[in-house]
């Protein structure tokens, strides 16, 4: 259907969507199954009506404008508000629905969880792709500008108006490599102190909870340095005698490069694993499925390891 309103096609407003999502005209062309010169014309009739180029070479691609950046999360909150308004009853077919969530989480979270994700979806909803971002996004309000559709993890927000859902509560281990010294008789809080410690942080932060509960017992520990994931990190403590941390069900990450985990002889606090997203996306019933399948990969019994954040 073609709306108009003073001679402004809202259809340019999902070409849009689709165009800056892509950063190429031949990949929005087969996502809004047109041809490629039809997509060129409708790049130039929405460059006209916005006075912006929108989409410049930049090489062999095409990358967006300082203008189309700053408006594309506008431009996404109307297209997903008008998907809302005419799906009837909150009803939704999977089987035909064409969409692309972006969704921001670590990539420990991807590493262990996202498998059996795109599992489900390819089974309920074949035209749905799911791009995850990585958390470096979760500082820049990507939710309420429309940069992001859902966040998995440690929830860190300062926008009022997001909604979060508590989903879980995670408890972190130490890991070490095989025959660790550490691990030849009872880890008590000095000898765990006494090693020597790696830190997975993606803001380079060189200590945290630990310490605190350390210096609680008038210890401290020494940190040799951060690495910016947890997959990093367990690829480093597999090969020196350094000491890190991952929660109890990122487990089987530990488990597969034969790393050891042991509990950590400290008062620590849980990680509270949750989800957030924009209130814009309530009424959107094929964001409320997504939020149902990470909702129940996350507490079923026999879900996927939820990784720390």
């Amino acid at each position: 259907m073609r709306v108009t309103q003073s001679g402004l096609d809202l259809n340019l407003l999902v070409a849009l969507d689709v165009l800056l999502e892509e950063s190429s005209v031949s990949r929005a062309a087969a996502r809004l199954h047109l041809s490629e010169p039809a997509m060129s014309r409708t790049l130039g009739r929405i460059r006209k009506a916005l006075g912006d180029p929108v989409l410049v070479r930049a090489g062999r691609s095409m990358v967006p404008t300082p203008h189309a950046l700053a408006v594309h999360g506008e431009v996404r909150a109307v297209v997903e508000r008008a998907r809302s308004l005419f799906l009837s009853g909150g009803r939704i077919d999977l089987a035909t629905l064409q969409r692309t969530f972006s969704v921001i989480a670590n990539d420990a979270y991807v590493a262990t969880c996202a498998a059996t994700l795109f599992d489900r979806v390819a089974r309920e909803a074949p035209g749905v792709r799911l791009r995850f971002l990585p958390e470096s996004h979760a500082d820049l309000a990507a939710l309420r500008e429309g940069v992001a559709d859902l966040e998995l993890g440690v929830v860190d927000t300062r926008s009022p108006e997001v909604h979060v859902e508590h989903l879980a509560d995670e408890r972190v281990l130490g890991v070490v490599r095989p025959g660790h010294p550490l691990l030849r008789g009872r880890v008590t809080a000095r000898r765990f102190a006494a090693a020597e410690h790696l830190i997975a942080s993606r803001r380079g932060r060189l200590e945290g909870p630990v310490d605190a509960a350390l210096a609680e017992l008038g210890l401290t520990r020494r940190v040799v340095g951060s690495v910016g994931t947890f997959p990093a990190s367990l690829f480093v403590l597999r090969r020196s005698d350094l000491v890190g941390l991952i929660t109890h069900q990122a487990g089987p990450l530990a488990d597969a490069l034969g790393l050891e985990t042991f509990p950590i002889p400290l008062d620590l606090p849980t990680l509270p694993f949750g989800m957030a997203w924009h209130p814009r996306h309530d009424a959107d019933p094929a964001h409320a499925w997504l939020r149902s399948c990470a909702r129940e990969l996350t507490r079923a019994p026999d879900a996927p390891p939820v990784p720390p954040c």
